[in-house]
């Protein structure tokens, strides 16, 4: 191992810090891919299993912020509980556990608490949100919220080799199925009372998105969670389910032309403007680019490598910043990006993007050159050094505009996973 190699994780993140973005874009991948391996396993991976898991009622507890401190949440949220299983599953499948953090042990805390006390027995599906003890505060069925349970139990079976959470997420694909699928115009409806009784449209329990409406964001969340349980199943029903989703998501949300994506649409498809609806979003482009790649080949077709790569290069085009790095949060079809706002998950995306895109395309420069300023970029302005935890947005100069770690809509799963996704690829074997 070279000098360089040898240097404490402490002296690396000081380097990383201060390189510019043209140095790092021209640096190995490789060497990047071990520093961050080091970071999860020594910073970034300790601080979840030691400030969020909650060993007296189950599930997590997240609010942390750099400024603020940390303090207790007033509730848990169905999404972000998931969340944490799913990367408490993953970690431990990458065998980062060791005997200080059983990572496997934390994600089986949560999936206990998802049973005990989300899961509603009596209509099927799960909570919105419970108290911090476990009791139901918000009893609406949000389908963004159900597509993260079932990704996370088929992600904790695949830990654990517990049979019954796989089941479990068969049978809330089930209920989905049975209450939510529109089978008159296909697509699924998103946002449900307690015992599934649409919410109308306009309605102001919707919280994600638009209530009526058929929205980008969940749509893409049951592709991503569809195409796990398929793999894990090979059930004739879910890959019916899996290939509807992945179709409207091409033809409607995310369209071969990335000027064109969209984020809502009516029940019978007609596309939806408003405040809410126009414009697109950079990190929900590129995420849904190499998920798309990840569900083509789950369904054994050949990828489509064409669509990833328009997607990657018009961010790089209208959503980049050329000059520091990092990507901003959205615009209009293919002109400069009109919120210039950096958001973590933003960044992560980016990071599984263009670690997609160099699968594709390894000599592509263009993708190196932006993968080493994204390094750069969050490594000096959107990461807490103290504990390597990204901050939750920082503006387009990189000054800190939101300092939160950790909270209800902030786990560890984007970050993670693109962090995971990155080492994989350029670790040197």
């Amino acid at each position: 191992m070279s000098p360089v190699k040898r240097l404490s994780l402490r002296l690396v993140l000081a380097l990383l810090a201060v390189l510019s973005p043209l140095r790092v874009a021209a640096a190995d991948l490789a060497f990047e891919a071990t520093n961050y391996r080091h970071l999860l396993a020594e910073k970034i991976l300790p601080y979840w299993y030691d400030t969020a898991v909650d060993w007296e009622h189950g599930g997590y507890l997240l609010s942390d912020d750099v400024v603020r401190g940390r303090s207790v949440p007033n509730e848990k949220l169905i999404a972000t509980q998931a969340r944490m299983v799913w990367t408490f599953s993953q970690v431990h499948r990458k065998g980062f556990s060791t005997k200080e953090r059983d990572y496997l042990k934390a994600a089986g805390n949560g999936v206990k608490f998802l049973r005990e006390h989300f899961r509603d027995r009596e209509h099927g599906g799960y909570f919105w949100s419970v108290t911090l003890d476990g009791k139901p505060r918000d009893t609406h069925k949000r389908l963004f919220g159900q597509s993260f349970v079932i990704y996370a139990l088929v992600e904790y079976h695949r830990a654990s080799g517990d049979r019954v959470a796989l089941e479990d997420a068969l049978q809330l694909y089930r209920e989905i199925q049975r209450h939510a699928h529109d089978a008159a115009h296909q697509g699924w409806r998103e946002h449900f009372t307690r015992d599934w009784q649409p919410l109308s449209e306009g309605d102001p329990e919707a919280l994600v998105d638009l209530a009526g409406a058929k929205g980008a964001n969940t749509h893409l969340h049951l592709m991503e969670a569809f195409t796990e349980l398929y793999e894990e199943t090979k059930d004739a029903t879910v890959k019916e389910s899996l290939t509807e989703a992945l179709a409207l998501n091409q033809r409607y949300f995310f369209p071969e032309d990335p000027a064109q994506a969209a984020f809502h649409f009516s029940p019978g498809w007609r596309r939806l403007s408003g405040p809410k609806s126009d414009g697109l979003n950079y990190g929900s482009n590129v995420e849904f680019a190499w998920l798309m790649v990840h569900a083509e080949e789950v369904l054994g077709r050949r990828p489509s490598w064409p669509q990833l790569h328009n997607y990657l290069m018009h961010t790089l085009r209208n959503g980049t910043d050329q000059q520091l790095g990092g990507v901003y949060t959205g615009g209009m079809e293919n002109t400069p990006a009109t919120d210039t706002t950096k958001v973590w998950w933003t960044q992560a995306e980016m990071f599984a993007a263009l670690t997609e895109g160099l699968r594709d395309q390894p000599n592509n420069a263009a993708y190196t050159v932006a993968l080493g300023r994204l390094i750069s970029f969050v490594n000096k302005y959107q990461t807490d050094q103290k504990n390597g935890i990204w901050l939750e947005s920082v503006k387009a100069d990189g000054t800190p505009l939101a300092t939160g770690l950790a909270h209800n809509w902030k786990a560890n799963y984007h970050d993670v996973r693109g962090l995971l996704k990155f080492v994989e690829a350029f670790e040197k074997k």
